[in-house]
């Protein structure tokens, strides 16, 4: 079951972060999905130990809505990223 809910939200949080950086009519599901978990564990590496609220890591600290919006941040750094690597080639 965890690893549904890993795909739907990875899914939710590269969808959100694909819309803020204009770049969702050049992905699909799947790279939705996999920025989405990616960038999330990213976001949990970067500010994991920064953003301890009331004992739960905000990053990575299971399905709430701080790990949502730490999610779409670390997609975001993530699309910038790769739209970099993109014009550098």
């Amino acid at each position: 079951m965890g690893w549904i809910i890993t795909i739907l939200v990875g899914a939710l949080v590269g969808w959100l972060a694909s819309m803020i950086m204009k770049t969702d009519a050049q992905q699909g599901a799947v790279a939705n999905i996999l920025i989405g978990i990616v960038g999330s564990l990213l976001a949990q590496v970067v500010f994991g130990n920064w953003l301890q609220i009331g004992g739960a890591y905000a990053a990575g600290g299971g399905f709430n809505f701080l790990s949502i919006v730490w999610g779409v941040v670390g997609s975001i750094v993530l699309i910038a990223i790769l739209k970099a690597l993109r014009v550098l080639r």
